[in-house]
């Protein structure tokens, strides 16, 4: 009888809450490893403690321990122990004992593809390194990714693996920007009407050309360049030459990019209804990065509207440039954004802004280091459809565009506000969806 109630007292002693899976963060200022206790499990008997992905403290997982013993007592007794020695109590028959390791670690969705690699490459490599399965969810859904293995070490130095993976995914260009900070400039009805009278001119169209919303967008001829041009592979020409004494010998060349218009499609120019200023571009893959961005940006209006000493802020958009490159070989065109008054306001709000999201730990270094160059893009071939150019290459002949609109007076604007954007999501307006706004001072009114 005795013995029977020391065994409940001992369970009862060793009874524990289990721990929630963390979420791995691979930026964060803040991190701290919660206790591991251990819970009363029925046979096989389980216990949990908590490992730090990385030495830094960023990232926390759950290993659980599985052991299997088929002679234990029907009073089954729950181990307790540090995530130090991390061994079971001595009272328990180690000889029987076969214990089992795994980690639930949450990947968002968009990190999910690198950690699996290109045909399962990184998971079979961080399996090969580690020792430990790497077991990805059935569903599409689902975000978190288990960790086998027959100790702890295994355990971490799998998942310092899977952060040191992430970290490098979230820097690379192929995890595409999701969010930027803009400045509408497409509230303005009158610059959206020029803007599209602008890219009628070019393709020789009299249709909306928002007309499409982002559907896959049609290539249309081109007015006051070359009408009977249309977007098609370049042709070749060939050249009969003759050299005194010698026989005549033909020459084919290639005229590709010499042709006036080459590479302009209507996919290359910026919709009218998303015009805009970008102050800051970000990558914010899951909901708690957008709302740390929304509250970064929320916290800096008061500094804002006292970098522009609460007055109202206007631009003037004059004549197009080329981002590198010439206009023979275009890949950005974009009207420079010069301040009214040239006070240096602007330039100093929008300081503050980024130093704000700069300090919160939500921008890549690499962008962190660029100055800022405001100007309003109107034609980048980034954007294009067609998939049988050479991206890197990629590029259009914008020179008989800059004889007509280089120096072109697009006109003064009031800006009204900044916004948190999201790439690739529209409202009801046709502007990129808002998540967190300020609002800046308004236009004096005149009499």
């Amino acid at each position: 009888m005795e013995g029977a109630q020391g065994a409940s007292n001992n369970a009862t002693k060793h009874k524990k809450r289990k721990s929630p899976v963390q979420r791995w963060r691979p930026i964060s200022t803040e991190a701290t490893a919660p206790k591991a206790n251990l819970n009363e499990m029925p046979n096989p008997v389980s216990k949990q403690v908590v490992e730090n992905s990385a030495s830094d403290g960023t990232a926390n997982v759950i290993i659980e321990v599985s052991t299997n013993n088929a002679s234990l007592p029907e009073n089954k007794v729950a181990a307790e122990d540090t995530v130090e020695d991390a061994n079971f109590n001595k009272d328990l028959d180690r000889s029987n004992l076969s214990e089992k390791y795994s980690s639930s670690v949450q990947v968002d969705a968009p990190l999910m593809r690198f950690l699996k690699g290109k045909g399962g490459t990184m998971q079979k490599q961080i399996e090969e390194e580690t020792g430990v399965s790497v077991i990805f969810p059935s569903s599409k859904g689902e975000t978190c990714v288990v960790l086998e293995a027959k100790s702890t070490e295994n355990i971490r130095k799998a998942s310092e693996k899977i952060a040191k993976v992430l970290e490098e995914a979230i820097k690379s260009p192929m995890l595409d920007y999701s969010h930027f900070i803009s400045l509408p400039l497409a509230i303005h009805p009158n610059l959206v009407e020029k803007l599209n009278h602008f890219q009628c001119s070019i393709l020789g169209t009299s249709s909306n050309v928002d007309s499409d919303k982002g559907e896959d967008l049609s290539e249309g001829s081109m007015d006051e360049m070359d009408n009977e041009h249309k977007q098609v592979e370049s042709p070749s020409v060939s050249i009969k030459m003759q050299v005194e004494g010698e026989s005549p010998v033909r020459v084919t060349m290639d005229i590709k990019g010499s042709r006036p218009g080459f590479g302009i499609d209507k996919s290359i120019f910026i919709k009218p209804k998303t015009f805009h200023l970008t102050v800051l571009m970000l990558k914010l893959w899951n909901k708690d990065r957008i709302a740390k961005a929304s509250d970064v940006l929320q916290s800096v209006s008061s500094q804002v509207m006292e970098a522009l000493e609460n007055r109202p802020i206007s631009i003037q958009l004059r004549g197009l440039t080329c981002m590198k490159g010439s206009p023979a070989r275009a890949r950005v065109v974009y009207a420079p954004v010069l301040e009214v008054g040239e006070e240096g306001r602007l330039q100093r709000a929008c300081k503050v802004i980024t130093d704000a999201f700069v300090k919160s730990g939500l921008v890549l270094e690499r962008d962190a280091r660029q100055e800022l160059k405001l100007h309003a893009t109107i034609m980048n071939v980034r954007h294009r459809k067609s998939k049988k150019r050479n991206q890197r290459n990629d590029s259009f002949d914008a020179r008989n565009i800059f004889r007509k609109y280089g120096e072109h007076d697009w006109g003064e604007y009031c800006i009204l506000a900044v916004h948190l954007s999201q790439r690739f999501k529209f409202d009801e307006s046709g502007y990129y969806c808002c998540c967190s706004s300020i609002a800046l001072p308004e236009k004096m009114q005149t009499e």
